[in-house]
């Protein structure tokens, strides 16, 4: 008897190298991932922005450095002469100190003023349920409604009948009318994210309504505290209007009126105005860097509850 013996069966194990790259599994792209091309046209379009952010502050600073008052209309001859004498002219022969004393009791005063009144307002609109409290707020953005102009004459009648004009305490209360019915919407909105049960343990442990707000609440909203005290600051330093009207003496002007002096009838020092401009930006960017930790958290938080 014979045995069959079976064929003998070959395999082709040879992989081309074509065949291993299309059997190779393709990588998952993630929801959210961006692909190289979006990744860099991000990136790209993000540069151009802050190009275009950072060019009128460089321009500036480059216009502050001609020596000429006329150097802004020939910027490229600037480059040949380029002196920090504007400076030192701005910073030994002007009241540039004198503006910069007043420019910080301003904007400090409403600073601190200006929070402390929004904070309690807006923490009270979003616990308290007394009765207008939804027209109260209505009534305080109402306020924001009214220019400049319409202003003028019954505040400027009021500081008078008060002896507040030509007085720091006057113009900081003036600011304060700006900057409170702002920041209070703001911090009742980031109150609103606290959750009540903070205030609930507070009493619980035997706190005051005040000592709850100012022990357990105020702690948690510093990014909103952060972004009420940069606003205020902001529009008690850069405002002009109200300083030129009620500030009387020459002595006590803002950093925003004393750049005015720069600019008579007839005359124009623009390069004296860039130097003064360049060094007006120092304070502001040290209050900056203070609240920077805080404030972007500050003004996406606000927005989630209203």
């Amino acid at each position: 008897m014979s045995t069959a013996t079976p064929p003998e069966i070959t395999s082709d194990t040879t992989v081309t190298p074509q065949a291993h790259d299309a059997a190779r599994p393709r990588p998952v792209r993630r929801r959210g991932q961006k692909g190289p091309l979006a990744t860099a046209l991000s990136h790209g379009i993000l540069v151009v922005a802050s190009l275009i952010a950072f060019f009128p502050v460089a321009w500036l600073v480059f216009l502050s450095l001609g020596p000429d008052k006329d150097d802004y209309l020939h910027p490229g001859g600037i480059w040949g002469k380029a002196t920090f004498s504007n400076y030192s002219f701005v910073l030994q022969h002007t009241q540039f100190f004198d503006w910069l004393k007043s420019s910080l009791i301003v904007s400090l005063g409403t600073t601190l003023i200006g929070v402390l009144i929004a904070a309690t307002t807006g923490y009270a609109v979003s616990r308290m349920r007394f009765p207008g409290y939804r027209k109260f707020m209505w009534v305080l953005l109402v306020t924001q409604m009214f220019p400049v102009a319409v202003l003028m004459v019954p505040m400027y009648q009021i500081l008078s009948d008060l002896q507040l004009i030509d007085s720091y305490l006057g113009l900081v209360l003036v600011y304060c009318s700006t900057a409170v019915p702002y920041c209070a919407w703001l911090l009742k909105g980031y109150f609103d994210t606290i959750p009540f049960e903070i205030d609930e343990a507070g009493r619980v442990d035997g706190l005051t309504p005040f000592g709850t707000f100012a022990r357990l609440i105020l702690p948690l909203a510093k990014p909103g505290l952060a972004v009420a005290a940069f606003y205020s600051f902001l529009t008690a330093f850069g405002e002009v209007a109200f300083a030129s009207t009620f500030m009387l003496s020459d002595t006590k002007y803002t950093f925003a009126v004393g750049l005015q002096t720069f600019v008579s009838e007839h005359d124009a020092q623009r390069n004296l105005m860039a130097a003064t401009a360049v060094l007006i930006a120092i304070p502001v960017s040290a209050f900056f860097y203070l609240v920077q930790k805080n404030l972007v958290t500050g003004l996406t938080a606000g927005g989630t509850k209203g």
